[in-house]
Formats: C-alpha cells, structure tokens, sequence
C-alpha cells in the first residue's frame, strides 16, 4: 500500500507547488478537495494525460529539472496534436523519500515551462513510493486536430527533426558525454512541445500526431483511424546534425523511423494548403519537412516497402 509523506505533505505542496502560473480562469486551484475551473466559450475543453515512470520513461538518475520540464513537455505535446492551447494541470507525484532539494528542481523544471505557456497547476497529489510522474493537462481547441482526417492525396509533413531523443537517451545509457552526445542527451532529457505550430495548424492540417514512439509507429495510428495509407521516403527525413555525427548514416535512419521520444508533430495537409503548412511553420518558428503522401490502402510503407515498429510499454524497452 501507498503511504503519504509524513510530516510535512501539504507544506511540501504549499512550498513548491502553490502558486506557479495563475489563470483568471482558476476560481480555487490547489488548496482544496478540488479545483473551481471556468472554461471560455464557444471552445472544446481537450484532456491529455502522461505516466512517467522512472528507468521506463526517464532515468532514475537524470537531474530533477529535467524530468519537471519532461513530465509536462509530453503533455503539452498531445495537446498541440490536436490544436489546442494549454491552460490547467493536475499533477500526481509518487516520490521514494523526502527530499526538498530535489523537489525544488523538479517544480523549477516544471514551472519554467508552464509559464511559457500559461499553464496554471490547479491540484493533486504527493505520495511516497518509486519515482512517478502523472500528470492531467486540459486546454481548449476551436478547431481540435484529429488523426482520423487524413485523406489520400494529402502531403505528410513533419515538424523539426527525428532521431535525436532516442539518440540522446543511447548516449546517456552508454556514458557517451562528447560535445554531440550531450546536445542528443538534451534534446532527449527536455522536448520541446510544439504548441505554437499546432494552434497554427488548426484548419490548415488534416490531421495530426506527436511522435512520442516513434514515427513509423504514429504514423501507422494516423492511417489505421484514417482508413488509409501513410507512403514515407526515407531520404527526407530531416535528422539532427549530432546525430548524424555521432552514429552515421544507418543507424541516424534507424532513429529517426522508430527511435521515439522525438515529441514533433507529424501531420497531413491537402497539397492546396502548402503555402498555408509554410506559413503556419513560420509563424510558429519551427521548420516542417514534407517526407510522404497519404494513399489508398493501409498500413505505413517506407521507400515503397512494409514498416513497423517503434516503442511498446510492454515489449522489451526503447531502442
């Protein structure tokens, strides 16, 4: 059974969490049994949810900021898939022992990022056990994203680079800490959500995905609730420099089709919308690569042949 930190629970939340980003929306935030929330009108309330599990999801041993900024950066992520602005969050953390030090690290992280972009911490939980990180982020769409609107014809289209994270995280593991192995470790200890080329993309995409495990294994859950066919060509796949560097040609490939934990957006546009996916990137900062066609059929194909693979929390860990 669980057991509460004892003394101190509702200090400890008090001292760290209270307070971080407020929101003219929050009416009672953290405090209470719950939280009093007014959502604007004329949006769809969207609701996201992450576990992140020590040595499953993070290292142990990775620095507290780090997985503060990670455990709401994946959040935010599944929210700018689907177009939607960030606004509250529900944080249930499960920690080994009290530690202060690690704790105001680990809300630093967190409040760093949710400041950014305006995300008030209105509630949950402490609780004393193996090093756990729930958390429940809601925001609002005019326009949600889905991924059930591609259509053959469409453009796919992916934000920023792939590879990158599941190749900071083989650095990490294998003790690499070389000028390239600690950009690929920091790209994989904090994503970057991509929340603002998102809210761009609403009615422009005609569905939307992050690459969380890996972009032949998103990709094929954009064309199974599609009904159609993902085609991907491997030679533009946009990689990261370091990545390239640091394993080669061939295992930068191998990353980049089924690494995870890149946390970009993969998206499909009618070719019409080019000049809208263009403009969109550019408002949002973020540079976009077209690396495919949706078809008629099923299933992902890259350079013409059957793929498959990516991350799965019951197989046999990450690559």
């Amino acid at each position: 059974m669980t057991s509460r930190l004892e003394p101190g629970e509702f200090e400890l939340i008090a001292r760290y969490f209270h307070g971080m980003v407020r929101r003219d929306d929050v009416e009672l935030g953290v405090g209470d049994d719950g939280a009093l929330l007014t959502p604007p009108a004329d949006t769809r309330l969207v609701q996201v949810v992450d576990t992140l599990v020590a040595d499953g999801h993070f290292p142990a041993d990775a620095a507290a900021h780090a997985v503060g900024h990670r455990a709401l950066a994946v959040n935010l992520s599944d929210l700018a898939a689907m177009a939607a602005e960030p606004a509250w969050a529900l944080l249930a953390l499960t920690v080994p022992a009290r530690d202060e030090a690690w704790l105001a690290e680990f809300a630093h992280g967190f409040q760093e990022l949710a400041a950014r972009y305006g995300v008030a911490l209105v509630g949950g939980d402490t609780t004393r056990g193996p090093l756990t990180v729930t958390l429940q982020l809601s925001g609002f769409a005019e326009e949600p994203l889905r991924r059930s609107g591609a259509w053959p014809g469409d453009r796919v289209w992916v934000s920023g680079d792939l590879g990158a994270a599941a190749g900071g995280l083989r650095a990490w593991q294998a003790g690499w800490r070389d000028g390239d192995a600690h950009e690929l470790i920091r790209r994989f200890l904090y994503p970057e959500p991509r929340c603002d080329l998102g809210a761009a993309l609403a009615g422009v995409a005609s569905a939307a995905i992050d690459i969380s495990d890996g972009l032949v294994a998103d990709a094929g859950h954009v064309a199974e609730r599609s009904g159609a066919g993902l085609s991907l060509v491997s030679a533009q796949l946009p990689r990261a420099g370091a990545l390239m560097r640091r394993l080669g040609d061939e295992d930068a490939l191998e990353l980049a089709l089924r690494g995870g934990d890149d946390y970009e957006l993969l998206f499909t546009a009618p070719p019409t919308h080019d000049a809208d996916v263009e403009a969109a990137a550019s408002r949002a900062g973020v540079a976009v690569t077209a690396i495919g066609d949706v078809t008629a059929g099923s299933g992902v194909r890259v350079d013409d042949q059957p793929a498959q693979g990516g991350y799965d929390h019951f197989g046999d860990g990450r690559p």
